[in-house]
Parts: structure tokens; sequence; C-alpha cells
């Protein structure tokens, strides 16, 4: 079953040199289930694209779809209660706050009750092998488990699509690995669409699809299994 659909997505820029076209007529579907690795030189335009499906950023054209309820609408504001989760490689977590309540925030957007939050959030960090680590701020925790803590909090709310940007670029190879590993195994297990944009040879070997995006167009390449 389709979650992610994008149809003609375009992205132009105006600057003092004229229009820039970052992305030029993206078309894109994503099962649930499925982890699509976008991969691509620098400045080929990998950050807009996700940005774009993750509702950040307007298209300048074409639409993008997320279990049915298209995202931008008739207004080109990003639709509200749409569940997509992001991932970065800076982690983003909140400094003064505990890996449980970075896992939580989610939840207290969305005013689930705190019983239930409390489970929630134990059930995600345990998902990514932090049961022991609740209570630890991220700047007692190794990169790799700050990673982690993103992960969990990307999917504590059960999203249907999970978009991540070079989610190993701050990590060593052998973390970045089991962070790879982890995701897919997440995404699979919950059958989350996820679209990963990376250069991690770890990534794009465990990705179902992946996609070469060049001067802001994608075309499929043959796995790198």
């Amino acid at each position: 079953m389709t979650v992610l659909e994008a149809v003609g997505l375009v992205r132009t820029y105006r600057t003092p040199a004229g229009e820039v076209a970052a992305v030029r007529g993206v078309d894109l579907a994503v099962a649930a289930g499925e982890l699509v690795a976008v991969r691509g030189r620098s400045g080929a335009g990998k950050t807009t694209l996700l940005t774009m499906l993750g509702g950040l950023d307007a298209p300048t054209a074409g639409t993008v779809h997320i279990d049915g309820t298209d995202l931008y609408g008739r207004d080109g504001q990003a639709s509200l209660g749409v569940r997509v989760a992001s991932v970065f490689q800076g982690f983003g977590l909140v400094p003064i706050l505990s890996a449980a309540e970075n896992v939580e925030v989610p939840l207290r957007i969305r005013r689930v009750p705190a019983s239930e939050r409390e489970r929630r959030v134990a059930a995600a960090l345990d998902a990514v092998g932090l049961a022991d680590h609740i209570r630890q701020r991220p700047a007692e925790l190794s990169g790799g488990q700050q990673q982690r803590v993103a992960i969990a909090r990307a999917l504590v709310a059960a999203p249907a699509v999970l978009l991540a940007d070079e989610p190993t670029g701050q990590l060593d190879s052998e973390t970045g690995a089991q962070i790879m590993e982890l995701i897919a195994r997440l995404v699979h297990d919950q059958g989350t669409a996820a679209v990963v944009a990376t250069h991690d040879p770890a990534m794009l070997a465990r990705a179902d699809r992946v996609l070469e995006l060049h001067d802001g167009r994608l075309a499929q390449t043959a796995p790198e299994n």
C-alpha cells in the first residue's frame, strides 16, 4: 500500500543571479514498510526534497500525499495532523531533558494521557536498546546513543512516514552501521514508509530501493548489496 506519494515536485529559489531549480519534477511513491535511500552529491537537492516531503517547505509545483491526505492543501500550507517524523544528523535533542523526556515530546504535543505516554516512551527506548538510559541527558550519552534517542522520539507516535537526513553523518562507521540496521528493522517491523538521504554504504545496502538525485532529478540505481 502506497503511504507517501509525490507527483511532479519542483522547488525553485530566487537569487540575485536568477532562479535556481533545486528539485525538478520529482515523482516518488513509497509503500508501508519500505525503506528508500536517496543519494547524490552535496547540493543535489536531497535536503530540499526531504523538507518538501515532510511539510516543512512548500513546493513551487507538484503535490505530496500521505495516507491520501494532501500535505499542502489548497492554500499551500502544510496540513496539520499528518503523521510525519524526521531524524537528522545533528540529533536535535533538548539538552536539559532526559532521554525519556526527549522521546515524550511528540506525545505531549498530541496531548496523550500521562499513563499512555509513560508506556509508549518505555517501549520506544527499549526498542532502540536504551531501556537502561532513560534518565540520562544527551551530554551523558554517546553520539550513537543520542541518535537512538532521536529515532525513538521519531517513532514513538507511530508515524506513517519517517524521513532521515544523513542520520549517520556524525557517527563512526561501526556505530553508523548499527544505526542503519536499527532504522531498517524498525521501519520493516512497524510498517513505516521511510526515505533516507545518505552517502553511507551501510544504509544503501540495507535499503529496499536506492535512488540517485542528480541536478534535482531522481533515477533508480542498483542496490549496493
